[in-house]
């Protein structure tokens, strides 16, 4: 399994908005994404790109940058502007081909950490080839541009196989767990942290936020609650051994104890 731990409360700030760079690093998430995709306008991006290396290195935050996808006209300059960048993790967006991946991280020149993100049901039939590729740490499901891609609706039911799929594939590639898309309602934190606890049920690690308010519901959301902690704690205090015992009148073997001891690193880190 890789060493990579997945954020649980990643947070998106557009790159060519320095002055929210602090604002993001305080918030409360455990990752800051510096976008120099989505969120930053055509005409925005050579001072996205700038704002980025300059000042990337003083955030405390794990950072993430999500640069342009391959074929588009700021790739390479993205990849160029990362390299100068000791410690972050790259975030490639519309994945769908590992050659890409490949490219990317040999134009790095060194050693990185990629987060595929999943947009297109191209990218979601080559996730095995995608998770297979030397660098991918984790997959993230870039849902809103899924769903556009697929001509369908974006809700729970109708993402659930792929959702799933992303999940299982990442396990069985032996990466981290994927990190969830996105929340757009803003209006109220109850949205997004239904969404979140959609997910961790799951088997999400995260979910990507785009406003600092979604950092609070999306942690509460893959907290384990009290009496789950209590239960975890009981079980892994009753089987040290590892062996098959009975914990308030439940029998506890080894798949058990490994969920609580999951429960304890969920509690840990969110």
């Amino acid at each position: 399994m890789v060493s990579f731990v997945t954020p649980v409360a990643p947070l998106f700030v557009p790159g060519s908005r320095p002055e929210r760079f602090a604002k993001a690093d305080s918030s409360g998430a455990d990752a800051v994404i510096l976008d120099l995709e989505d969120a930053v306008a055509p005409g925005d991006k050579d001072r996205a790109r700038e704002a980025v290396v300059a000042h990337a290195a003083a955030l405390k935050s794990r950072v993430v940058v999500r640069i342009n996808a391959a074929g588009t006209p700021s790739h390479e300059a993205d990849i160029d502007a990362v390299r100068r960048l000791g410690g972050v993790s790259v975030m490639l967006p519309k994945a769908e081909r590992p050659q890409d991946i490949a490219d990317m991280t040999r134009h790095m020149a060194r050693s990185v950490s990629v987060i595929a993100l999943i947009e297109s049901a191209v990218g979601l039939a080559n996730l095995p080839d995608i998770l297979a590729t030397p660098g991918v740490v984790a997959a993230a499901f870039g849902s809103v541009d899924f769903s556009l891609d697929l001509g369908c609706a974006h809700d729970r039911l109708t993402l659930l196989a792929a959702r799933n799929e992303i999940v299982w594939r990442s396990r069985a590639a032996g990466r981290a767990a994927p990190i969830d898309g996105v929340t757009t309602d803003l209006s109220n934190p109850e949205p997004t942290q239904d969404d979140a606890r959609h997910a961790m049920k799951m088997g999400f690690g995260g979910k990507m936020a785009i406003h600092p308010r979604q950092i609070e519901p999306i942690r509460v959301a893959f907290r384990p609650s009290d009496n789950e902690i209590i239960w975890a704690r009981d079980i892994v205090g009753a089987a040290s051994s590892g062996e098959a015992v009975q914990v308030n009148g439940e029998m506890v073997d080894r798949p058990v104890i490994e969920r609580a001891r999951r429960i304890l690193r969920r509690a840990a880190l969110a």
